[in-house]
């Protein structure tokens, strides 16, 4: 029996011994080889640095792209500035001729106040459209306001329906009704103002559409 513990004893001590040695060993190589030992350290230390610094890419989650397009430009400085023959408001088919041939008629419409008016459509009613609305107390001019996205043959019936506006605008105005719809394709809204001798009501031309609405009655004094 004294002799199995004796013997388990010593190759306890001898195992023990051996681990010392190895880590003595390892100490030593890590010692003589610095260079290495920093070189490995450096390398796990980049590897962890790009791990946290580069970027995950965000996929588009709607896929949607903003659409960009080219603004209509409008010439005005360039279209016709001949004599044209004065119109007056109540002067209804010469107006309408000055737009082109009427397309369909609405006895049933209503103007810019809601009350019972004539619709007279110059466009096919899928084409950008180009309009007269008369009634007893107005007469309003509208027209398609193309978008910068919009195709190039609804940009080029944009700016063809501006230009019949202008001259009719001069026929009504003068040469103040021309720079009136320059100004409202410029982006100006002018409201309550009396121009060439016509009380305008309101004329904008934002969100697709241009409109110019003239109020029959005479004007009296200038509002601007």
């Amino acid at each position: 029996m004294l002799n199995n513990n004796l013997q388990t004893l010593m190759v306890s001590m001898i195992m023990a011994v051996g681990v010392t040695l190895s880590g003595c060993d390892s100490t030593k190589e890590d010692a003589q080889n610095p260079e290495a030992s920093a070189a490995s350290t450096s390398e796990q230390s980049a590897a962890d640095t790009s791990t946290q610094t580069t970027p995950t890419k965000t996929a588009d989650l709607d896929g949607a792209t903003a659409q960009q397009g080219i603004p209509v430009k409008y010439e005005v400085a360039s279209w016709s500035a001949a004599p044209v023959d004065p119109l007056t408001v109540d002067a209804l088919d010469d107006i309408k001729s000055t737009f082109g041939k009427v397309v369909s008629t609405d006895e049933n419409s209503l103007d810019y106040a809601s009350n019972s008016a004539s619709k007279y459509r110059f466009m096919d009613t899928d084409a950008p459209y180009l309009d007269l609305i008369d009634s007893e107390k107005y007469l309003e001019l509208g027209w398609y306001y193309a978008n910068p996205t919009d195709s190039k043959k609804e940009k080029e019936l944009s700016q063809n329906h501006a230009k019949k506006s202008y001259m009719l605008a001069r026929q009504l105005m003068g040469d103040e009704g021309g720079k009136l719809i320059a100004d409202m394709l410029g982006g100006q809204i002018i409201k309550n103002k009396t121009v060439g001798g016509q009380k305008i009501e309101l004329a904008k031309c934002e969100f697709y559409s241009c409109m110019l609405v003239l109020n029959k009655a005479d004007a009296q004094t200038d509002n601007s």
